[in-house]
């Protein structure tokens, strides 16, 4: 029973982490999606053909900068015993990354390629989240950074719901697991928003020590 409460809580952290971390970036890192990646090709495309930004391509490096991600928290997971080092590098990198912003983004002559930097450094953090939830599945309710393969599911319980009813316990409670992880994005994406508005990407510092107390509480797993 308390594996399952952790399993919770757990999730409800990630997408937290995952929807302010996404939205911190877009709103004060030049519409930067850090944990929807792909988006920011959608992104690239409408500002090439609007003309309105020079630096466009920059969206283009999130791509390998995310697989480079994936790929280092594979080696991480091979080297280290404890599953939550990944979390744990995560948060280190958030935390670095905040400060960093903290640190530079007063000089007006780098402040425009701090930003990029940090903001490419946020999409690593995102890519190493996103290999923790594929290689420990297990450990969270859904995947806790891209939200439509939830939809879906949750959509599909609902139908299923008020087709059965409240009776099938079952797909109830695959619901209540989607459901933890859309509102969990949300709420992130709500906090993230006020956070990059009005402090900036200095604000990474907070997921970053959340995910280092989130290793630090499964030190021992």
């Amino acid at each position: 029973m308390e594996i399952q409460k952790n399993i919770w809580y757990v999730t409800l952290l990630l997408t937290m982490i995952a929807g302010y971390c996404d939205t911190v970036t877009f709103v004060a890192a030049d519409s930067i999606f850090s944990a929807h990646v792909t988006g920011n090709f959608i992104v690239f495309a409408y500002q090439i053909i609007k003309g309105s930004d020079i630096h466009a391509w920059v969206k283009l490096l999130t791509f390998p900068v995310f697989i480079l991600a994936v790929i280092v928290g594979g080696r991480i997971a091979l080297k280290s015993t404890n599953r939550y080092t990944i979390l744990c590098w995560e948060g280190i990198i958030l935390v670095l990354s905040g400060i960093a912003s903290y640190t530079f983004g007063y000089l007006e002559n780098t402040a425009e390629w701090t930003v990029y930097t940090i903001a490419m450094t946020t999409v690593f953090a995102m890519g190493l989240q996103n290999a923790f939830g594929k290689l420990y599945a297990k450990e969270t309710h859904g995947p806790t950074t891209m939200m439509t393969g939830n939809v879906t599911q949750a959509s599909l319980d609902l139908g299923n719901l008020l087709r059965n009813g409240l009776k099938d316990t079952d797909t109830l409670l695959s619901f209540r697991k989607q459901f933890v992880t859309i509102i969990g994005f949300l709420i992130g994406c709500f906090l993230g928003a006020v956070a990059g508005k009005f402090f900036g990407l200095r604000t990474l510092i907070i997921p970053g020590v959340a995910m280092i107390i989130c290793y630090w509480y499964h030190r021992e797993g």
